[in-house]
């Protein structure tokens, strides 16, 4: 199948403002693009671009006064399978993990392990190890967290979802992947595309999707404690440890939001 993805983002400024926006499409996912991806400012100013630590893309810019439009767009192949189920990976024991995986069993800023390990222990201590116990996590969170973006704040911690039991996308991912890393099982933060395709539609106007990946029998397995069924068209933007790392947009001066425009729709062959 092929998906059109795009985005427009608008933010008014009153001076010349830096930014760094993550807002490419995953190095992964970049050999399926049909074409190029497009993403340009209005006015017209150049846009940089570099890769992050965590092999992410980054552009940077300088907003003039009055504001910046960023519009983006691509149209990606995909499988159109949904996401991989792999009921018999293993979790590796931590002295066989690769170096580069050790980061993602540390604390971040949004996923405290310190606060979260004792309770993950009475939770999850006694489910099998691996994708059993990253699925039982993934349970846990979809059934005990109440979506709504009325709960959503950006300074909402994983622990904090714990206790207020409400968030949003990126809320359900924080607290099931500081809960796999209190199990020992390295998981990172992922935001990309996730339209309404093979599902019914949301009403609700379109965002980008917060979700996790953990890393079992050696290789990273998608996990979406929000939705918590495997999804169609799902298209990685960043990883990162956690929300922190891969901002959208991140500015050096004020500015303001006013227009948040997403789409991720399946092209349907006439």
């Amino acid at each position: 199948m092929e998906i059109k993805v795009g985005f427009e983002i608008s933010h008014a400024a009153v001076q010349p403002t830096p930014m760094v926006v993550m807002l490419s499409i995953h190095p992964s996912r970049r050999a399926d693009i049909v074409g190029a991806e497009t993403i340009v400012a209005e006015p017209d100013v150049g846009i940089g671009f570099y890769r992050d630590s965590f092999g992410n893309i980054c552009g940077r810019l300088v907003a003039p006064p009055g504001g910046v439009t960023l519009r983006g767009h691509a149209l990606v192949r995909d499988s159109g399978l949904p996401d991989a189920v792999a009921p018999s990976a293993q979790q590796l024991p931590i002295d066989q993990l690769p170096d580069e995986v050790l980061l993602y069993l540390m604390a971040s800023r949004y996923c405290e392990t310190d606060k979260l390990t004792d309770i993950a222990w009475s939770l999850f201590g006694n489910t099998r190890p691996g994708w059993a116990r990253v699925q039982a996590i993934c349970d846990f969170v979809y059934d005990r967290v109440t979506f709504g973006y009325a709960h959503a704040h950006h300074m909402k911690s994983a622990h904090d979802v714990y206790e207020q039991r409400a968030g949003v996308c990126r809320d359900f991912a924080h607290l099931a992947l500081t809960f796999c890393r209190c199990m020992g099982i390295p998981a990172r933060y992922c935001t990309g595309y996730l339209g309404d395709i093979g599902v019914p539609p949301d009403p609700e106007p379109m965002d980008f999707s917060g979700w996790f990946e953990a890393w079992l029998c050696g290789q990273w397995y998608t996990f979406d404690a929000r939705h918590n069924v495997p999804r169609i068209g799902r298209i990685l933007m960043a990883t990162g440890r956690d929300a922190a790392d891969v901002a959208l947009t991140t500015s050096f001066g004020r500015m303001i939001l006013t227009k948040f425009v997403v789409i991720s729709d399946e092209v349907v062959a006439a």
